[in-house]
């Protein structure tokens, strides 16, 4: 009886370590003075972000409609999760392309953050 138990008991933790090498990050921080939470690096999917070529044109825009930039203590990177509060979220303009995901600037560099988890997906500098 212990075998099988013991069998079963090891099937089962060898799936979970599988199931957790594809999760997406790992929280490895958080400051509680921002309320954000510093996580490792994502891969971004492809698509539905500001390409290499409208840039430029994505943050002329950012700066005509002087969007606030909010402070936070943490390194700003692809990946991190921004608190539910203290910072707003833009719509990105149709002229860029469809997208699932909002804007916003923080700490003076405009990000593409996906408004569900508020996790920043592509930094536009």
């Amino acid at each position: 009886m212990r075998i099988p138990a013991l069998a079963l008991a090891t099937l089962a933790t060898a799936l979970a370590a599988g199931f957790s090498a594809h999760a997406q990050s790992d929280t490895i921080g958080a400051a509680p003075s921002t309320g954000m939470v510093v996580t490792q690096p994502v891969e971004v999917e492809a698509g539905g972000g500001i390409t290499q070529e409208q840039r430029r044109a994505f943050r002329d825009y950012v700066a005509t409609e002087r969007v606030p930039s909010f402070t936070v203590s943490q390194r700003i990177a692809v990946g991190a999760v921004l608190a539910d509060e203290g910072v707003s979220l833009y719509d990105v303009p149709q002229r860029f392309g469809a997208t699932p995901y909002r804007y916003t600037v923080v700490n003076g560099e405009t990000v593409l953050i996906e408004p569900r988890s508020r996790r920043i997906m592509q930094l536009i500098d």
